[in-house]
């Protein structure tokens, strides 16, 4: 089966995205566990693209798979005001940010069986000190089948720790300073398996999945958390990097970006380009210097030399030429891009929002204003 959308001509590359949100008390600012009530209510209007997440504070909303950059943005837009009107009403802030600044403990996690058992596995990683509520934003790239997900995510691997370093947007939680760009990775990369994806042909991949749950690793396949992994229920790649962001901006850049890249990396391979030399523990490297400093970190090239995170980005963005104007989105990347760099990383701009105003109370607000501004 040809890779759907890798060469111009061919129809587009599909993408979907799903976001991660935190619900804050109107009044504390703190976590609100009140995610149950909200999902009820914007229900009429979302149907299932809103759902509940681990933590009762949390929830989730996702697109359905989009042809167009155009679709994509108006499906994130409407989803956040529906979900943003449904928080309002119940008392609550819907905030963009990968960690929960204010907190209370103990954190209560959402009544379904599936996230007790988690719970009971993992234990103090998802409760304890430096846990807590952790969003993220995932993008499902295709319609792949196994094989062809797992040879596009060997190709992205060197890629994943600049576009990460993209969109760091944690360096509070928990009423601290985590001196640091992203918590969140830091914090998630200590539960099983989160990571960069080991190199696997499909029978390895099966191999090795079975082995993980046999084992108790995992509970099930959906608990393999690697950083490009093919979805167990969609036939698609997912690529899991990336903190939530509140500029909706900065989520359909690293969507374009990512769906621009992966259509290059494919018309690559179909020509037999050389894949990627980088190690395992370069890749680790390279991500730990994301979480830690974003695009001020080091990472490393197809090649395995290491480079700064910025020269990084315009090299993806180069790579990824192609691919974005096989799909028309050359000149809203280049345009998106030079704004983000303008106005600096989601965890850039929560400084900011700190330093201006000296609270994590006005962070919060700043945060939700941007997220409902869709």
């Amino acid at each position: 089966m040809a890779m759907t959308g890798s060469v111009p001509g061919d129809s587009p590359l599909t993408f979907g995205v799903e976001e991660e949100f935190l619900l804050a008390d109107t009044r504390s600012r703190a976590a609100a566990p009140r995610a149950a009530e909200v999902i009820a209510d914007a229900r009429p209007v979302l149907g299932p693209r809103v759902q509940g997440e681990f933590f009762a504070s949390q929830l989730e909303i996702r697109t359905d798979p989009a042809s167009t950059s155009a679709d994509l943005r108006a499906q994130l837009a409407a989803g956040r005001q529906a979900v943003a009107a449904a928080a309002a009403r119940h008392d609550c802030l819907l905030v963009a940010s990968a960690t929960a600044l204010l907190t209370r403990h103990p954190l209560p996690i959402t009544d379904a069986p599936r996230y007790r058992e988690i719970a009971r596995r993992v234990g103090p990683l998802a409760t304890g000190a430096g846990g807590g509520e952790l969003s993220g934003l995932h993008v499902h790239l295709g319609t792949f089948d196994r094989a062809e997900a797992l040879r596009l995510s060997h190709r992205l691997r060197p890629w994943l720790p600049v576009l990460q370093a993209l969109m760091v947007n944690s360096p509070f939680a928990d009423g601290r300073d985590r001196n640091c760009a992203s918590w969140r990775a830091l914090q998630y990369g200590r539960w099983p398996t989160v990571g960069p994806a080991p190199v696997l042909d499909e029978r390895g991949y099966d191999a090795l999945a079975d082995r993980l749950v046999t084992d108790g690793t995992v509970l099930d396949r959906r608990m393999i958390y690697w950083y490009a992994r093919p979805s167990e229920h969609l036939p698609t790649l997912e690529i899991r990097v990336a903190d939530v962001n509140a500029d909706l901006d900065a989520t359909l850049l690293f969507a374009v970006l990512l769906r621009g890249l992966a259509s290059s990396l494919l018309y690559e391979a179909e020509r037999d380009a050389p894949a990627p030399d980088v190690t395992d523990a370069q890749l680790a490297a390279a991500h730990r210097q994301a979480a830690l400093h974003g695009l001020r970190g080091t990472g490393v090239d197809p090649s395995g030399t290491s480079r700064p995170m910025i020269q990084l980005l315009h090299l993806l963005l180069r790579r990824g030429t192609p691919g974005l104007e096989a799909h028309g989105d050359l000149a809203e990347a280049r345009a998106l891009l030079g704004a983000v760099l303008a106005t600096g990383t989601g965890a850039e701009r929560q400084r900011v929002f700190h330093r201006r105003h000296g609270s994590l109370h006005h962070v919060v607000d700043g945060l939700a204003a941007l997220t409902a501004r869709a």
